[in-house]
Order: C-alpha cells, then structure tokens, then sequence
C-alpha cells in the first residue's frame, strides 16, 4: 500500500529504506555508522554539558545539558529514537542544548539498552531507573518537579508514552509529554501501518518490535511496551504528539492523541504534510522541520511557564 505524497522538500528520500529486516541487514554496522555521523555539539554560552553514571550494574548512563546559573529549573526527561536497536543518548545533544539555553531547563538523556541483545522490559527499566534517579536527585540538578516533562522521538517517543503510563501508576507527577512520532503500537492493523512509507517502512517496523518484544512478539503483549494498548489513558499529563502526514506511523499517533482527548488529557496534535518519519532528522532545513520545531518549544515554554 503506498503513501500519502511526499511534501517536495522530502521527495528525494521515496526510495530510502534503512534496510532492518532485509537479507543484507547489518545491525552493528548501522550502529557503528550512525555513531561516526554524531559529531560533538559545540559548547553554548551559559550551558554546562556533562556525563552521568547513575546506575553500576546494569551500566546506565545519562547525558545532562544544563543552565550554569543555580535555581530551580524545568526538566526533560528525554528517551533516543532508533526502532528499539539503534542511537544513543548523546545523538540529540544539539536539540536538547538548545532547549537549555533557551529555557534554561535541565536535559537529561538516557543511554537505555538496546535490544535485540536486551529485549523489553530492558529499556523501560532503564527509563524507570532514570526518572527515579531524577527525581530522587532534583535537588542537586536544579530541576522544578514540577515543571518535569518526559519526551522522546519515534522508539523513544513509545519509552517516553510508557514511562509516563508507569509514572502515572506510581504516583509520581509530570507536567507534560512530548511525543515526536511515537512507536507505540505493535499489532501494526492501521491503514497508514501498511503503508510503503520512506525512512521506516512495515518491513523494518515489524522487525524493530519483533526484535524488542522477543518472547512478547506476537503475544500478551503490555501497555509498557506498546503504549497504544494501554485500557486507561485517565489521568495523564498535558501533551504534545508530532508526527508526519507521510509517516505509518500517522494512524496511531493520531488515535492515541484521540483517545488522550477522550480520557480528559490535554492535548495538542500536530500533522505535517507530506512529512516522513523521522522528518526533523532527515532534513532540518525543511519548513516542516522548522513549523514541528517552532511548535514544540512553543509548547514547551507553556508548560514551563505554566
């Protein structure tokens, strides 16, 4: 089943397939070029970058951008996209240094376990352990917990929507979500799932939670791992979701959005046109790219400023 039409701006990517799935598929491979693409982020005025070790055994580690002035400042909590196999948590460094600079907030990124070496519950945990590390230490970070939001892109858009289910179930409060075109549903019975899309088709798709879920696949399956199966959408925290006109994943995004509505959430969705997965990566000079950007501070700065 073919797509929607590509926006021109991303009409050279129709054919890119990033090969997950196929016959010559490479993981360590994709791994080890996408790590030679991650060029450091120069250092910004006024924001201090560090590395954290914050768990031993499993390893677990966070990437931190943070305003040099003290105070109590707004937090995210950001998860890496990469299907679940791929990325790391230094790969957004320039989006989220310029989210400190220019909020003054407090990033933190997580270096979760990839699967399909550390299947689910894995890089949930991770998550878990990474909000529980933030808020037992927002005293020394500087961060307001109550201007703490949790936000991730496309694998790490689906860990940011789980973690904020189990926060919910917790007790411990958020302020907001932010979604970049979240990989939350598994069963993949959407219209736009079928699609042919560019970036991420259904191949690589069903291979990116095949490899995730590994026993799960195919069974009794958690909201925890895929979050569109979640009964109970009560009780969460205001919402951004982003996602392409051009994306499979543009059915469950918008569902989810919907059904956050129908629970009482506030909720805000954006749809780009003829925009791909992973839109904003693929072509940062886009208009798209700039109006999804420019949309999501904008949300941010209210949520932070209450």
């Amino acid at each position: 089943m073919t797509t929607t039409p590509l926006d021109p701006e991303f009409a050279f990517l129709a054919d890119l397939d990033v090969g997950f799935g196929g016959e010559t598929f490479d993981l360590l491979g994709i791994r080890s070029s996408l790590q030679e693409l991650i060029q450091p982020v120069p250092p910004v005025d006024g924001v201090v970058a560090e590395s954290r070790i914050i768990r031993s055994s499993p390893p677990l580690t966070v990437e931190l951008f943070s305003p040099d002035a003290a105070g109590r400042h707004p937090g995210v909590l950001w998860l890496h996209g990469g299907g679940y196999m791929i990325g790391n948590a230094a790969m957004d460094a320039l989006r989220l240094q310029g989210w400190a600079a220019r909020f003054g907030c407090v990033t933190v990124s997580v270096e979760y376990r990839l699967s399909p070496e550390d299947p689910f519950p894995a890089a949930h945990d991770d998550a878990m352990a990474a909000l529980g590390w933030v808020v037992e230490h927002a005293a020394e970070l500087g961060i307001d917990l109550d201007r703490l939001v949790v936000a991730g892109a496309s694998a790490g858009g689906g860990l940011a929507a789980a973690v904020v289910l189990a926060a919910r179930d917790q007790g411990v409060p958020l302020a907001g979500q932010l979604l970049f075109y979240p990989m939350i549903d598994d069963r993949q019975q959407t219209s736009s799932s079928q699609w042919e899309a560019p970036i991420w088709p259904p191949t690589a798709n069903r291979f990116g939670w095949r490899a995730y879920l590994g026993d799960l696949s195919g069974g009794d399956v958690p909201p925890y791992a895929a979050p569109a199966r979640a009964t109970d959408m009560t009780g969460l925290p205001r919402s951004l979701l982003i996602v392409g006109g051009a994306d499979c994943f543009f059915d469950e995004t918008v569902a989810y959005a919907s059904r956050l509505v129908h629970a009482g959430v506030s909720t805000d969705l954006r749809v780009y046109a003829g925009a791909p997965h992973g839109f904003d990566l693929m072509v940062p000079g886009a208009r798209a790219t700039a109006e999804a950007l420019r949309d999501a501070d904008l949300w941010l700065e209210s949520v932070f400023t209450g």
